[in-house]
């Protein structure tokens, strides 16, 4: 075995559970004598050794993950965390959880705040800029720390990232925008130089650039009053446009908003998808064509990986991609 036996390895090998390998270790009464020597027995096998020291140091702080989120405003990483909270909670842990408001220096102050009290695990939606003081703290503590949703740290192999699939969600929407008869295609929203507006730009271009079209980007902070906005700019300069993938959910909720203002029909003159799929998708007039992220499923996925991580020393990979598809719906059809 080339990394060291776990005790997860060691219940596998006796065929018990992790608890009782737990309880033996504790030389609990409430292990039967077979049993006992059982977990023994396999121990000596796969050459498990018992670091009393360091399980000592571990319980100190077992059972609490960090949870940083660059904004909880938005509903799309509301959920995620909440869907992380619930997952962790029905493993036995405790979440503390911060809202960084998108300042790094806050990052860096309430993580060095949780790696202080003792977590054990951090899952970071990172605020983007200067990320250097949190995860140089994340690096001397060693602990394991996820990156989720947004590449902040370029050193994957230390801090692994995972997300959606951010190009495959640009090429899907781009798609059905051609496929539903869209001449001109803008990408609207997201900031230049961050990961997630990359990776969703990437896949967009890809398929324009497949279909022979040019890119007309109008960039602009994720958030309705852009999406808002951006519809009265479409319609002054760029009255051609008859198709819209937006960088997220609230800015085409926000270009919804708009086009209503201004008396342009969404769907028969001007077809528009969002990304992520939230909630709210479904609910407004007329719903939201979106890529839909799974995102509740994801951070439960999230919690698992990082629980893995943390028990059984399974690392995850340095970059993972989760499944995304397309719900069509009003704006589009």
């Amino acid at each position: 075995m080339e990394r060291r036996p776990t005790i997860v390895d060691v219940a596998r090998a006796a065929g018990v559970s992790k608890s009782t390998v737990s309880l033996v270790l504790q030389n609990s009464p409430l292990v039967r004598a077979e049993t006992r020597a059982d977990v023994r027995r396999a121990m000596a096998e796969i050459g498990y050794v018992y670091n009393r020291a360091a399980a000592t140091l571990r319980s100190a702080n077992a059972g609490l993950i960090g949870l940083v989120i660059n904004d909880l405003r938005n509903p799309f990483f509301t959920e995620f965390a909440t869907s992380v909270q619930m997952a962790l909670s029905a493993r036995g842990y405790a979440t503390v959880m911060a809202n960084t408001d998108e300042d790094p220096a806050l990052q860096a102050q309430v993580v060095g705040a949780m790696i202080e009290h003792g977590v054990s695990a951090l899952i970071l939606s990172s605020a983007y800029g200067e990320v250097a003081p949190t995860f140089d703290q994340i690096a001397r503590a060693g602990i394991p720390a996820l990156q989720v949703l947004r590449r902040a740290h370029p050193d994957t192999d230390r801090f692994p990232f995972a997300a959606p699939d951010g190009p495959r969600g640009g090429r899907l929407a781009t798609e059905h925008l051609l496929e539903r008869g869209a001449k001109r295609i803008a990408f609207v929203g997201g900031l230049p130089g961050r990961s997630v507006t990359e990776a969703r730009l990437a896949g967009h271009l890809e398929a324009l650039a497949e279909a022979g079209l040019p890119p007309l980007v109008l960039e602009g902070r994720p958030v309705r009053a852009f999406g808002r906005e951006a519809a009265a700019r479409l319609a002054a300069d760029h009255p051609e446009v008859d198709g819209v993938l937006c960088f997220n959910d609230l800015v085409a909720l926000g270009l919804l908003s708009g086009c209503a203002e201004i008396g342009r029909r969404v769907g028969p003159d001007l077809k528009v998808v969002g990304f992520d799929d939230i909630e709210e998708c479904a609910q407004v007039y007329p719903t939201l064509t979106s890529i839909r992220s799974h995102i509740a499923g994801f951070g439960q996925q999230m919690a698992g990986t990082v629980l893995a991580w943390l028990e059984e020393g399974v690392r995850p990979a340095p970059v993972t991609s989760s499944a995304v598809e397309l719900i069509a719906r009003a704006s589009t059809l």
